[in-house]
């Protein structure tokens, strides 16, 4: 665990999406660095990625590679995570995971820095785990509503970018509008359907009660993260052809009554989320609006129609930033 001296910081999954935003992130927020390694897959070991005015060489991911490690961020799926973050947390080194595989783990603290920064301070197993990405955008709006007024429930549906598939997202949603204005045939690869010009009412495997994956996890990780277990979610999670940033529609019930006005004000002077909201004046956020931004930003907040205490509201941030990447580095910095 580092203290005042500046950390050995290691980075598994050094090239993908998530790990060359981390690695932009450390950069930018002048992260104090001691050391930084880059771990990868065997194919990627030798090359250099940039770091500041410098290059780093890429080293093979082993059991064996965290020697003098204080911190390791993870972002290479829940299957490396599982297999090599033991041997990460056994070598002493903090690990913050950005896969599922320990979210729910009862010895793992799920960290959101802004809402629940106590909780990297209690880690028994040595790992510190990062919600999933629509979680924490989503948390974003409501928690510092959930502070003041008590959030008891929430309707969610949520707007994903394809880039939350990895650079295979993206290249599927090109490659389908190219042929489709071209006129020329193709198959799905990634996603079930046709991406292009559609939206796809399914993010992650269905369970056996018919939500997804993905659907559950807003449920279980906004109740562990708030505290909160009795909360109630109910979500549908869809994947649209958009590069990068997820948005959130929201419908959330509370225990006191909540006017807009109020609402906004519970956003002052916060860091992590601003208000856009004038819907008259064409004043809303769209992903295009957070795309490579720190900042979630949340409007179109108004009362509810149809339930009692509930606020409708509309909720964007960039899922490779802060839904994973800043989110990581964040974690760093309180450690």
């Amino acid at each position: 665990m580092p203290t005042t001296s500046a950390p050995h910081v290691a980075i598994v999954g050094a090239t993908g999406a998530v790990g060359e935003e981390m690695r932009a992130c450390l950069a930018e927020r002048r992260f104090p660095l001691g050391k930084l390694s880059l771990l990868a897959s065997a194919r990627s070991a030798g090359k250099r990625l940039a770091f500041g005015d410098a290059e780093v060489e890429v080293r093979e991911l082993t059991h064996d590679a965290f020697e003098g490690v204080d911190i390791a961020l993870f972002s290479a799926g829940g299957g490396i995570s599982k297999e090599f973050a033991p041997s990460a947390a056994a070598a002493g080194a903090t690990v913050i995971d950005n896969s599922s595989a320990f979210r729910m783990d009862e010895d793992v603290p799920l960290v959101v820095p802004e809402i629940n920064p106590e909780a990297v301070g209690d880690r028994p197993r040595g790992i510190i785990a990062n919600p999933n990405c629509t979680t924490i955008i989503s948390l974003m709006a409501l928690a510092p509503l959930h502070r003041r007024f008590g959030l008891r429930s929430v309707i969610a549906s949520s707007y994903q970018a394809v880039s939350g598939s990895g650079a295979q997202g993206i290249l599927e949603l090109e490659e389908q509008v190219a042929a489709i204005t071209a006129g020329r045939d193709f198959e799905p690869r990634v996603y079930p359907r046709q991406i292009a010009f559609n939206v796809i009412p399914q993010v992650d495997a269905f369970t056996a009660n018919g939500y997804t994956k993905e659907e559950l996890k807003m449920l279980n990780e906004g109740r562990k993260i708030l505290g909160e277990p009795e909360l109630k979610v109910s979500c549908t999670c869809v994947r649209v052809p958009v590069y990068r940033s997820h948005a959130v529609s929201i419908t959330a019930v509370f225990g006191e009554d909540v006017d807009p006005a109020a609402a906004r004000a519970c956003y002052d002077g916060l860091p992590g989320i601003r208000v856009k909201d004038d819907p008259a004046g064409g004043e809303f956020p769209v992903p295009l609006d957070t795309t490579g931004k720190d900042d979630c930003l949340v409007g179109r907040i108004r009362r509810s129609l149809v339930l009692d205490r509930a606020l409708d509201l509309w909720v964007v941030g960039d899922q490779v930033r802060k839904g994973a990447a800043l989110n990581a580095v964040q974690i760093a910095e309180l450690l």
